[in-house]
């Protein structure tokens, strides 16, 4: 067991890198990429005004479990890194906050019957219980459940908003970090190709080409950490039900 899943791991990372590239190719090629990348643009020209439609489009996302990569790798893209990343994290933690809200008081009934069948949820979820905030933060950091179904479904959990709230949104940094990162250095090689040098001269994109690697790097090792863990945690807590049982 312990060698087969040596074996696999290398891959995750790579995997990874191929489904960004994926969904860069299908922002070009796919009409559905053009018109979030019109989107975008016309965002940006609204200026503030623009900020708060793209926060809104990351509530709308997340409620009706629509990706939000696209969107995430068109605001690096678009607003460039600070500005892309701060927008995501913001937009995608009201998101997740308000699919948390649904779950726990709207369609509590529909998500459980989702996820009843879900063997790892039913684990996290009694972990959940004794240690809310460290598990969802770490099933933030670790992606072993699909994020837009995590909202909803850890609305059926024990844990408190404010605290799913505030584990979610320092959870998901690294990784919207990383897309927005990707999405920035996307946007300056484009702009190096058409002839326009990429903001800073083409320097300035080599640096953030070496950043961007760096960032994948770090997210990915911290990922794999954070996933560690949280099998750990809810292995333990799977066990302690049974030595209660006993009497022991």
């Amino acid at each position: 067991m312990r060698e087969s899943r040596r074996s696999r791991t290398p891959w995750k990372p790579i995997a990874a890198v191929v489904v960004v590239v994926v969904l860069l190719i299908t922002m070009k090629v796919l009409p559905a990429g053009q018109w979030i990348e019109s989107f975008l643009r016309y965002v940006e020209e609204l200026g503030p005004l623009g900020y708060a439609f793209m926060i809104g489009a990351w509530i709308v996302a997340c409620v009706f479990f629509l990706p939000g990569s696209i969107l995430t790798l068109g605001s690096g893209a678009i607003f460039g890194l600070m500005r892309g990343f701060v927008l995501v994290s913001v937009g995608s933690t009201l998101g997740a906050a308000v699919a948390f809200i649904i779950g726990r008081f709207v369609a509590r009934e529909w998500i459980a019957q989702k996820v009843s069948g879900n063997s790892r949820f039913r684990a996290i979820d009694g972990a959940v219980e004794k240690q809310g905030f460290k598990i969802v933060f770490l099933t933030r950091l670790s992606p072993v459940f699909p994020f837009n179904l995590l909202n909803y479904s850890l609305g059926l959990t024990g844990v408190s908003f404010w605290k799913y709230v505030l584990a979610s949104w320092l959870g998901m940094m690294p990784g919207t970090l990383m897309y927005v990162y990707l999405g920035a250095t996307a946007g300056d090689l484009a702009e190096a190709a058409a002839g326009g040098g990429g903001t800073g001269g083409t320097g300035q994109v080599v640096l953030k080409v070496v950043g961007l690697i760096a960032t994948i790097v770090v997210t990915v090792y911290v990922t794999g950490i954070a996933k560690k863990a949280l099998n750990d945690e809810v292995q333990q807590d799977s066990r302690e039900p049974k030595v209660a049982e006993n009497g022991t």
